[in-house]
């Protein structure tokens, strides 16, 4: 089993804010177990510094002036920016984190030697592959429509490449704010599992505050959170999850053009249409919430765990 996802064998945290001498017993045992700094401690450092460089990153977008997303008014330009500036806030967090406790960042779940490597592109055939999946079973219940094409010429492949990058940036962000640092750390406190469980909840809990998002999207998101952590732990990175939530995000919403956790956006393929009961469709959530979703997750995540086999510790 790769050393990152064996908390047992993971180098203790050596964090420059140690215990210092003759602190009291009862203190330092709130915040420093047997072997290190707790883990939920470091998990709220990590997470402060987030806030602090996304802080720091919104107001020089104010000040440069960039695109910036609100609700009523999505394009593709604008969530670049908006993910962009996430995966910068995670990455740069991590990084201090990572000498803070004398670890390298790609043990935090995207080592640089794996970059865009065979796991990568695999995820990406994955996820769209797991997208149309959905869109098909849906279409084959009678509930999907193609319509005409929405973009043409030098529109259609500038759109398809632009979005490209945005669910590109979506990848890293989502999957290494949840699934790396995050994931890591919690992992060595209570355990892979029931860190995986906590943050996946976690993840799906966020996507109700999308305008569109209802429960059952929220609780498929969960679900699929939960198969991006058994990539994690089969393939020892985060690398296969990137390629496979990018591919899913850019089907969704460019490909195919349906709603995509209840965001709708300009600059998409298709015409397209759902007509029929939610439980089929999955209304404005998107087929995120299609009961199709929950079975070709399942599918999905049992044919992953024949394909990619648990490795000996």
């Amino acid at each position: 089993m790769p050393l990152e996802q064996n908390p047992e064998s993971i180098p203790t945290a050596r964090l420059v804010i140690g215990p210092p001498e003759g602190v009291n017993r009862s203190v330092k045992t709130i915040f420093w177990n047997e072997r290190e700094f707790r883990a939920g401690w470091r998990l709220l450092i990590y997470l402060l510094f987030v806030i602090l460089v996304a802080f720091v990153e919104a107001a020089l977008t104010k000040i440069l002036h960039l695109p910036q997303m609100n609700r009523s008014s999505i394009t593709a330009a604008s969530m670049l920016v908006q993910e962009s500036t996430g995966v910068i806030a995670v990455f740069v967090a991590a990084g201090i984190m990572a000498m803070l406790e004398d670890r390298r960042f790609g043990g935090y779940g995207l080592p640089l030697a794996a970059a865009f490597g065979a796991r990568f592109w695999q995820g990406l055939l994955w996820g769209f592959a797991m997208i149309t999946a959905v869109i098909f079973l849906i279409r084959s219940f009678g509930g999907f429509s193609f319509g005409e094409l929405a973009l043409r010429g030098p529109a259609l492949w500038g759109y398809a490449l632009l979005w490209g990058l945005v669910f590109l940036c979506v990848g890293f962000f989502e999957e290494f704010l949840f699934r790396g640092y995050a994931q890591f750390t919690l992992a060595t406190g209570i355990g892979f599992w029931p860190a995986a469980v906590a943050l996946s909840a976690g993840f799906g809990a966020l996507h109700l505050a999308n305008g569109g998002e209802d429960k059952i999207g929220g609780l498929s998101v969960f679900v699929i959170a939960m198969f991006f952590c058994l990539t994690l732990r089969r393939t020892g990175n985060l690398w296969f999850a990137v390629g496979l939530h990018a591919a899913f995000d850019w089907g969704e919403t460019f490909l195919y053009s349906v709603p995509d956790s209840g965001l709708v956006a300009p600059g998409h393929l298709l015409n397209s249409s759902f007509h029929g009961p939610m439980w089929l469709t999955g209304g404005t959530v998107g087929p995120e919430a299609s009961v199709m979703s929950f079975g070709v997750v399942a599918l999905a995540a049992i044919l992953f765990a024949i394909v990619y086999p648990a490795k000996e510790m």
